[in-house]
């Protein structure tokens, strides 16, 4: 029997400490005026005392809450990020320990700023296979702790938050949520890296792994959105048969405001119809999809063609059509 994948439940969470580009003006070299020119953001959530994996935890939390399903009832965790507790175990594994969620396996995707909309695929190809039947897809990130504070032309951008889905299997075709996508990698390791360890140079008793902080090339990046991942919008549109006028939200990647301006500019698609939550939440990498999305259905709106647009290091990007108009 074919099956059918829905949208059960949505929850974001952000931190409780909110840092204002005026703080940050105290001890980067910028400015509020600086910073809300060139990217449209205000202020931004960290983590104190909380690491990815908490904040992974209250979502899926939440997500069981809202269903009333039970931990035991999942099958399968997923967390997309960048910034995880530890290389091993994976924070997915964390929350799914956390949670209780002893029948479900759980691993780590790490696509960067695309990781929601890779982690939706994943999760939806295992769910359509008849084999499981409950899913849990995050993305989280505590973006605060891999930065650089004297660099500003990262370091002003993020913030950390967490968000996601929990997608189950239904016969009922109305309920469908995946319509299609355009999964792609562009492989280029200098236009955004983070968390690099070197190889060893020689044998030492000295030896000791360090990581790099997180490095982005502004302009590399401002190009990268504004042109190839406008374009690969522009193709699955056409591939689809779909019409900016048709188009009933847009969910982007939450790089800065002003890139998403450019593509609403590009796409003939107006700004109002694009869900944005920059200003007041900073660049979450993963977690900027999911957080923009619920944002919006917590205001009720039912979009019945929506377009996730993911693009980030890697480089990574993606586009998704989904149809939220039978969500509860």
């Amino acid at each position: 029997m074919t099956k059918y994948v829905k949208l059960a439940a949505m929850a974001g969470y952000q931190p409780e400490r909110v840092v204002t580009n005026d703080e940050l003006s105290q001890f980067i070299d910028t400015s509020d005026e600086w910073i809300q020119s060139h990217t449209g953001i205000k202020e931004r959530h960290y983590a104190i005392d909380e690491n990815t994996s908490d904040l992974g935890t209250q979502v899926a939390r939440k997500l069981l809450a809202q269903t009333g399903m039970e931990a035991t009832e999942i099958d399968l965790i997923i967390v997309a990020t960048i910034s995880p507790d530890a290389l091993t175990p994976a924070t997915a594994a964390i929350v799914q320990g956390n949670i209780g969620a002893i029948k479900a396996f759980a691993y780590d995707i790490s696509t960067a700023c695309s990781g929601f909309v890779f982690a939706l695929s994943t999760a939806e190809k295992f769910l359509r296979s008849g084999a499981y039947q409950n899913a849990i897809v995050i993305a989280a990130e505590t973006m605060s702790k891999t930065m650089d504070f004297k660099d500003r032309t990262s370091a002003v951008f993020f913030g950390d938050g967490a968000a996601g889905a929990l997608l189950t299997t239904t016969d009922n075709p109305a309920e469908e949520i995946f319509h299609g996508e355009k999964l792609c990698t562009q492989g280029d390791k200098d236009v955004i890296h983070s968390g690099r360890v070197q190889p060893l140079s020689q044998v030492t008793g000295d030896n000791y792994p360090v990581m790099d902080a997180f490095y982005q090339n502004g302009r590399a990046v401002f190009e990268f959105a504004t042109t190839t991942v406008l374009a690969h919008i522009k193709e699955f549109m056409q591939e689809h048969n779909l019409q900016a006028d048709e188009i009933d939200m847009v969910v982007p990647h939450q790089a800065n405001l002003r890139i998403i301006e450019k593509l609403s500019q590009g796409l003939g698609i107006p700004l109002e119809k694009f869900a944005i939550n920059v200003q007041t939440a900073g660049n979450t990498s993963a977690a900027g999809i999911p957080l923009a999305l619920n944002q919006e259905l917590a205001k009720g709106k039912r979009p019945q063609k929506a377009l996730l647009v993911g693009f980030g290091a890697g480089l990574s990007y993606a586009t998704m059509l989904v149809d939220l108009s039978y969500f509860n």
